[in-house]
């Protein structure tokens, strides 16, 4: 077990799309550092799969360099709560400084790739009517996921960045598409086919370095690139 010698931190660990990468990196060569806001999630995350649990908090700097000391790569599906995006600052929501703190302190701490995922209808995003509609009911999550977003690509990591529609429940489908930000595609997807795609990312070379949106529209076959998602 973990033969390739690498860690994985998995920031968000605790969430919806979190706990599936986190089943998902359980099943890899790849030793898991899963980040959790609060002690009481141990051994709940660890029965999950990882084989490290750290507590932190994203938005305190030294928190973010702590739990990413030691990581190759980082993975991060972390999201404000509703309470957060009614209450707090748009410059304070995880989304935000949350993911440019945990990037800044990746960077410092000799990462060398970076994992997030997004939503449609991040920066000028209006490809598709769903972008739109994103755009229109939660705009301060977009506007600080697009922080995030720049900060990524201007960080000189290695990166993907998944730009996922409506998440729902269920197993994974396998037939999901993707394509490049501003392609237009729409609709659903499992959170589970999301969970592999992050963790698929990191051995799959088309996805490196690159935006892209993802769903499950079979209707939107055509405006999809073939891309061979590889598990690591």
């Amino acid at each position: 077990m973990h033969a390739n010698g690498e860690t994985v931190l998995l920031a968000g660990a605790t969430g919806d799309t979190g706990r599936r990468v986190l089943d998902r990196l359980s099943r890899t060569p790849y030793r898991v550092r899963a980040l959790a806001r609060d002690e009481g999630r141990h051994d709940r995350l660890r029965r999950l799969g990882a084989d490290e649990v750290v507590v932190g908090d994203l938005l305190e700097p030294a928190d973010a360099v702590r739990v990413a000391e030691g990581a190759d790569t980082v993975i991060t599906c972390v999201g404000s709560t509703p309470r957060a995006v009614l209450t707090a600052a748009e410059a304070d929501l995880v989304d935000g400084r949350g993911n440019v703190q945990l990037l800044d302190a990746a960077v410092a701490t000799g990462a060398s790739r970076f994992v997030m995922e997004s939503s449609l209808g991040v920066g000028e995003d209006r490809a598709s009517w769903m972008a739109r509609a994103f755009r229109l009911a939660i705009p301060t999550v977009l506007r600080a996921k697009a922080r995030a977003e720049a900060a990524i690509r201007d960080s000189g990591l290695a990166y993907t960045i998944l730009r996922p529609g409506v998440l729902t429940g269920g197993p994974a489908s396998d037939d999901v598409q993707a394509a490049e930000a501003g392609t237009g595609l729409w609709g659903a997807v499992p959170r589970a086919d999301v969970a592999r795609l992050l963790v698929a990312s990191l051995a799959t070379p088309r996805a490196e370095n690159r935006t892209l949106e993802v769903v499950r529209n079979p209707l939107l076959r055509s405006r999809a690139e073939p891309i061979d998602w590889r598990s690591p």
